[in-house]
């Protein structure tokens, strides 16, 4: 990555060394004055359709069942956390200047100079597709940095969902909060599915990716353009 590169960045910090408000720092620097740091800021958390979710209830009686929904805290891009994202995500969401966009499921945050352009303005029912974030990023050349993660939880791929013919929808349900109220809110997207991308990443061309270090965390780049046409060939010619 050179100055002026808008990067999406996906970090695992625990056991690296790293701090996520210094890497956050070390990496805005690189990027420069015309650079954009953007991180996902997903909030699975606060949705009855998401496997967080089912996790969270997974044996609960019906009363204790009711108690915990009445409990999940409504979504808020100003104020909700995204705590599965990790602290690289968190330390960008709370950074001074720091745009977030506003869907109430697939969120991302961004600091730099093309932050508001390239997050506001998300609809419901575009997760990650086109008119998401994740569609814009992909237009506009930028790249995606793995730190200590792998291709499963590689966001681009996602991207690549929505190019393919007959990709099922469902219906999502979560809450969210409209002028201060509290509410629940559905609309339908597609399926998405990140069973296969370990495999989708294992057949990425490694001519495509830099791969390195940052402290004692694996890393690697690339751009998501190149993922997300790579992802595309895989599902389409391999996926049943």
């Amino acid at each position: 990555m050179t100055e002026g590169t808008t990067l999406l960045v996906h970090a695992a910090l625990g056991g690296t060394g790293l701090d996520a408000c210094t890497l956050r720092d070390a990496l805005l620097e690189v990027l420069g004055a015309d650079g954009t740091l953007v991180v996902p800021a997903f909030t699975p958390e606060n949705s009855t359709t998401s496997d967080a979710h089912l996790r969270q209830t997974a044996g609960l009686t019906p009363g204790a069942r009711a108690r915990f929904l009445d409990a999940m805290p409504a979504f808020d891009p100003a104020t909700t956390p995204c705590p599965g994202m990790g602290r690289l995500a968190e330390c960008v969401r709370l950074s001074p200047g720091a745009v977030r966009s506003g869907h109430p499921q697939t969120s991302f945050a961004a600091l730099g100079a093309r932050a508001e352009e390239l997050v506001k303005g998300h609809p419901a029912d575009c997760h990650l597709g086109e008119e998401s974030p994740l569609g814009r990023l992909a237009g506009s050349g930028a790249e995606e940095l793995m730190i200590n993660v792998g291709f499963g939880v590689c966001t681009s791929f996602h991207l690549a969902e929505y190019r393919i013919p007959d990709i099922p929808g469902r219906l999502y349900r979560c809450v969210v909060s409209t002028a201060g109220r509290r509410e629940w809110f559905e609309y339908r997207d597609i399926e998405l599915d990140d069973s296969d991308f370990e495999l989708i990443g294992a057949d990425f061309p490694r001519e495509r990716m830099r791969e390195g270090k940052l402290g004692n965390a694996a890393a690697m780049v690339f751009p998501i353009k190149d993922a997300v046409a790579h992802a595309m060939k895989w599902m389409t010619e391999k996926r049943r």
